[in-house]
């Protein structure tokens, strides 16, 4: 069955509200950078909002002492949106920052992996898997691309450890039994990957199939379930494979069509035109037209669901009939 996604209940921030002396010049910069590593974002001139914890209220009072010590002013409020602004606006601000980071890791981690050697390599990669670390410690809604960041630098590390070929070799050798009857977890706010995977999982792997939806960061997998295109979860971006494409390796399925989908899949998600597959852009617009006509997770992977077996049956030429699941 799918199962509704959760209520989300108002949101609360705290709101740095601060003034700052025009000299010293740095002084601006350096409460900038502050500010950055804390991942708070502008919601308007001088107004920063994270949101409201024990531990972002701390780095706000820490903020706030170095303010004064520099000359300025300021205060924080603990806050909920009523007009003006809405929670669901400033979380995007949030992820928009975030996206913007996790961008420019993976445009760095493609850019190693064309070098394939070098004796630095294993710095550079360790140092971007900090760097990634670092983000994912300030992405507080989990934003679209740390998947894909993620994907691309844990292949990277299996790159230096050699492991890249055995998995590739072993992944069709995985039993599908321990995937049966399970409870699959994945992000609130379903988009492409993760409705194509549901589909997936539904349909040729697990039939019973229980999907559960969650924050994006903060949550402790419950014994029995399978996270799926979630940051270390058991089924997630690999490499420069999307969650799709991972399932369908790890299952064991070799079905041209299926196949067939996880590259268009691969191409919308990964915006990387490796496959260059003309369907991409019909897919990616019929998707984003069931995202904006339904805020239910639910809603979406029963839509999405019809439209990727109407996909299928065009592959495999089949008509009006359904393959069960394997």
């Amino acid at each position: 069955m799918w199962t509704n996604s959760e209520t989300r209940a108002a949101a609360r921030w705290l709101l740095l509200i601060h003034q700052l002396p025009a000299k010293p010049a740095y002084a601006r910069v350096k409460i900038w950078r502050r500010l950055k590593g804390l991942g708070a974002v502008t919601v308007k001139n001088s107004v920063y909002a994270l949101p409201a914890n024990a531990e972002t209220q701390e780095d706000f009072a820490w903020l706030v002492r170095e303010i004064a010590e520099l000359g300025g002013e300021a205060f924080v409020c603990d806050a909920q949106l009523v007009d003006g602004l809405r929670d669901g606006e400033v979380q995007a601000l949030f992820d928009a920052a975030r996206d913007e980071d996790y961008a420019e890791i993976s445009a760095a981690a493609r850019e190693l992996a064309s070098k394939h050697t070098g004796a630095d390599l294993a710095t550079q990669v360790a140092r971007l898997r900090k760097q990634l670390d670092e983000v994912v410690a300030i992405d507080f809604f989990g934003a679209d691309g740390r998947e894909p960041a993620g994907g691309l630098v844990s292949g990277l590390e299996a790159g230096l450890h050699e492991e890249g070929d055995t998995v590739s070799a072993t992944e069709t050798k995985t039993p599908t039994d321990p995937l049966k009857n399970r409870v699959w977890v994945t992000r609130q706010g379903v988009q492409i990957d993760r409705i194509a995977s549901a589909w997936l999982i539904r349909r040729f792997i697990d039939a019973a199939a229980r999907f559960k939806f969650v924050p994006g960061t903060g949550y402790a997998p419950q014994p029995g379930e399978l996270r799926f295109d979630m940051f270390e979860g058991e089924f997630t971006h690999r490499g420069d494979r999307c969650t799709f494409e991972v399932l369908l390796g790890k299952s064991g399925l070799d079905d041209p069509a299926l196949a067939a989908i996880g590259e268009i899949i691969h191409d919308i998600d990964l915006k990387d035109g490796k496959y260059g597959r003309e369907e991409a852009a019909g897919i990616r617009s019929l998707i984003a037209g069931i995202a904006s006509s339904y805020n239910d997770d639910t809603q979406r992977l029963e839509r999405g669901a019809v439209l990727l077996d109407d996909l299928y049956s065009s592959f495999t030429g089949k008509q009006g009939g359904k393959q069960g699941s394997k």
